[in-house]
């Protein structure tokens, strides 16, 4: 199960699924054009992505198993 956590406060957020196949989102990264990259959550049967959560002011992390 995909866990996001905030690095400054501790909140985590549990499992985020696909509104249309109720399927877990995994976490993933995607390359922006200036190189930088933003973490996403992608849904794992192909219905699209959405950029990860964010908490006091920056992305929330989340482990790749």
């Amino acid at each position: 199960m995909a866990k996001y956590e905030c690095e400054k406060c501790g909140m985590s957020i549990g499992v985020m699924t696909c509104g249309k196949c109720e399927t877990e989102l995994s976490h993933s990264t995607i390359t922006k054009p200036d190189g930088s990259s933003v973490h996403i959550s992608e849904c794992r049967n192909g219905h699209g992505k959405v950029k990860s959560p964010m908490c006091c002011g920056q992305d929330m992390s989340c482990e790749i198993a």
